[in-house]
């Protein structure tokens, strides 16, 4: 008897790994005050990536753009639209419907191709990418105003730990890259992000009215002169806090 022809599952073929990143034009200067040029940053990042990465890790990220230089215009990207970058994932559209697809960087290959894309600084959100409406962390971004030096930063940044610790949350330093300092709670994820936004705005509040003479809690730089502004507002769903390592946009 003749045999019976089985249908064969079609054979998945597996995507091709995009190639890796070639860097073009790394002569050219990206800070005019120092000379550090754009194959300084591909070196600066390959060195870092063991450690930075470990902050990337399954965490949407935005970047700053600098295709003229940190003295030309700088772009705030925050969704990926290009296909297929080397080492850097586009994440389910439906974490922000509306939108291309927001991005992480998954490997040391995607800051290298970002590097190519004139890429200085990274921002990433408080929330991983497989529970994004339950954030894993609460920062609180201290601001000097003029007239605030380096020492008082330190002290402001001391006070706002000790009444984390009375609070019974325990909390880390981070660098911004900036004038002032980020204190860094690590929270289990078990509250959403309109819960976690109004603690730390009661907690900024509270430092505000009980030590007037350091803390405010509204921004712009007339309520802050000689006063220690502490930004809330990046707990909030979609903010981003510059990630640990990056380097910054500025001379």
């Amino acid at each position: 008897m003749p045999r019976t022809a089985t249908a064969r599952p079609p054979v998945k073929r597996a995507q091709p790994s995009p190639p890796e990143p070639r860097i073009t034009h790394g002569e050219r200067v990206v800070d005019a005050s120092t000379g550090i040029t754009k194959m300084d940053m591909v070196h600066y990042y390959a060195l870092v990536a063991p450690l930075m990465l470990e902050h990337l890790k399954s965490r949407p990220v935005a970047v700053v753009r600098a295709p003229d230089g940190i003295e030309g215009q700088l772009f705030f990207q925050k969704h990926e639209d290009s296909d297929r970058m080397a080492g850097v994932l586009q994440l389910d559209p439906a974490l922000d419907e509306g939108h291309d697809p927001l991005m992480e960087i998954a490997s040391a290959q995607g800051l290298r191709s970002y590097a190519q894309m004139n890429v200085i600084e990274y921002h990433t959100w408080n929330a991983l990418k497989d529970r994004i409406e339950r954030p894993d962390r609460m920062t609180f971004d201290l601001d000097p105003g003029d007239g605030v030096s380096w020492q008082e930063v330190q002290e402001g940044t001391l006070l706002v730990r000790v009444l984390l610790q009375e609070l019974g949350l325990p909390a880390f330093l981070k660098t911004s890259g900036g004038k002032g300092l980020h204190v860094v709670v690590p929270l289990k994820r078990l509250r959403d992000w309109d819960t976690v936004r109004a603690f730390s705005k009661a907690i900024v509040e509270h430092l505000a009215r009980t030590i007037p003479e350091r803390f405010v809690a509204k921004s712009g730089p007339r309520n802050r002169v000689g006063k220690i502004f502490v930004d809330y507002l990046r707990n909030g769903r979609g903010a981003t806090t510059v990630c640990a390592w990056s380097a910054r946009a500025r001379p």
